[in-house]
């Protein structure tokens, strides 16, 4: 393959859907973004010509893949290039909401701050703590790593099966999702959002856990059930949480959560720091030019 034809969306905000369907007709392929909705409905308006999809993100949850796979379509990913950034701004969000900073920034500004107080702003820290951990992946081992130097005295994992090999290393201990709910101090969502995983986190899920215990999600949004969340925060059924992932995406400046002082949501930055963003563009592209040449992808998804 000596040189490629391309056409780009030129923008930052997401290409409507029926420029992105005129625009792919007759490609031979498609580098997107985790907001773009990759469906049937696409894949005809592509037609036969499309060999490969490159996708600039780890999750593929946008992604037709059962259709992807029937059409023959190779699929490249960049999960590996963004592990670590996302455990730091799960970390970063863990000592947010368990330490109460906005509301203290907040206190501050506004005049709140009067005397040094001995109870005032307390909040709870990671030593000798329970973590729980949803998804024990890449990402779950990352974030794990991390907390283990703030003295956590116990790890726990869900998943859809135990994984000895990688809870070694933090002896932690493989439980039930409801379990690790009533028994961890925080719980980190880190796991990829499949049938099985959506609404995992709900009213029965929340209604477990401690009332003092922090929840942080840095899956998807779809993994939460975001009404019964923000019942149990509302409630004081669940001390905080701290989001960078929502449903839908971007959240709606009325949304209920946003009300709350006790959940911080940032607007899905896990992967955003500039090195991690430039690798993940550079792979993206990588993958999709060695599909158009029918070589082996640096990072191709197996269907």
């Amino acid at each position: 393959m000596g040189s490629c034809e391309v056409e780009q969306w030129d923008s930052d905000e997401p290409i409507p859907s029926k420029d992105l369907e005129r625009g792919v007709a007759g490609a031979h392929g498609l580098l997107c973004l985790l907001s773009d909705r990759i469906d049937k409905k696409l894949l005809d308006a592509a037609g036969p010509n499309l060999k490969v999809i490159s996708t600039l993100s780890a999750g593929v949850d946008h992604l037709a893949l059962d259709e992807i796979k029937k059409r023959g379509i190779r699929v490249g990913y960049t999960p590996d290039v963004l592990t670590d950034t996302t455990a730091e701004l799960a970390v970063s969000l863990l000592l947010t909401t368990c330490r109460r900073l906005p509301e203290a920034i907040e206190e501050v500004k506004n005049g709140g701050w009067t005397t040094w107080k001995p109870l005032w702003m307390c909040g709870c820290g990671l030593t000798q703590s329970t973590v729980g951990i949803i998804g024990l992946g890449r990402i779950g081992k990352a974030v794990a790593r991390r907390l283990k130097p703030f003295g956590v005295q116990r790890f726990l994992y869900a998943g859809r099966q135990p994984r000895p090999q990688e809870a070694e290393e933090f002896q932690a201990e493989f439980v039930s999702t409801l379990q690790l709910a009533a028994e961890s101090d925080f719980i980190i969502v880190t796991c990829s959002l499949t049938p099985a995983t959506k609404g995992l986190c709900n009213k029965d899920f929340f209604q477990r856990m401690k009332k003092t215990a922090v929840f942080v999600n840095v899956s998807r949004g779809e993994v939460v059930n975001q009404d019964d969340l923000y019942q149990a925060l509302a409630s004081g059924q669940v001390a905080a949480a701290g989001l960078d992932v929502t449903t839908p995406e971007p959240l709606p400046t009325n949304h209920p959560l946003l009300t709350l002082k006790n959940c911080v949501i940032l607007p899905h930055i896990g992967s955003a720091t500039h090195r991690t963003r430039n690798t993940m563009s550079l792979l993206a592209a990588n993958n999709l030019l060695a599909g158009l040449r029918g070589e082996p992808m640096p990072s191709e998804l197996k269907l």
